[in-house]
């Protein structure tokens, strides 16, 4: 059986949302449940070779006919009259991969091969993990639902006012509206990372990771799954 290394990099995957479970002392817990693998390593950085020690995973196969010739070329050999310049680097032999991304290992880290597949189970042992994700994008967003503002009053004699923010500055001194000042804008659709959340549940026969709390961005967004950078 392959041996799988300590996971310094962590998993690539998928929401698939929010349910309960019971913890061991019986009491209901809200986790979220992550489709987190097959995780293919698709390429092994190196000092010598790329200045840097990092394992590229891909996670989720994409139809080779809406592929690019560069994505299926980056983990398969393509052949063709073009040769590599340089030294040939070997290839993961997959599917082109929906989402790709490096977690940077130390130098002395070699233990990952191309073409190594990780499952949820690389998690064993380790107890809290950050999520990072993209938020849910809600668009062009007022002061009440961006900043939770609690609006104008909703009677004596106001008119139209309920929702609007309200004063944004002074008049005579300085003049002119503060740099940062919350006012309406686009919300959401950023780079979030939640932090310390408990590993509940490995399974490998269903490629799951279970995770206590909430995770950022919507049913069927990427994310990545890395070890706990405080715990």
């Amino acid at each position: 059986m392959e041996r799988v290394p300590q996971m310094s990099v962590g998993l690539l995957g998928r929401k698939i949302g929010m349910t309960q479970v019971y913890d061991q002392d019986g009491v209901i817990v809200p986790v979220t449940v992550i489709e987190a693998g097959p995780n293919r390593v698709l390429q092994v950085r190196t000092l010598e070779r790329d200045g840097y020690s990092a394992v590229q995973l891909g996670f989720g196969d994409r139809a080779r006919g809406k592929a690019s010739r560069a994505e299926r070329g980056h983990v398969a050999e393509l052949g063709g009259r073009r040769q590599a310049q340089g030294v040939s680097v070997p290839k993961a032999d997959c599917e082109p991969q929906q989402w790709v991304r490096e977690f940077r290992v130390g130098s002395d880290e070699h233990e990952f091969v191309v073409g190594q597949q990780l499952l949820p189970s690389s998690l064993e042992g380790v107890a809290f993990v950050d999520v990072v994700g993209t938020s849910l994008g809600r668009g062009f967003a007022g002061g009440m639902k961006r900043h939770n503002f609690s609006g104008q009053p909703a009677s004596h004699g106001a008119k139209r006012v309920h929702r609007k923010p309200g004063s944004i500055g002074q008049s005579a001194d300085p003049s002119r509206v503060l740099k940062g000042t919350r006012m309406a804008g686009r919300y959401g659709g950023v780079r979030v990372t939640v932090r310390n959340l408990s590993v509940v549940r490995l399974d490998d026969e269903n490629n799951v990771v279970v995770v206590r709390g909430a995770i950022p961005g919507p049913n069927g967004g990427f994310v990545v799954i890395r070890r706990s950078a405080k715990n």
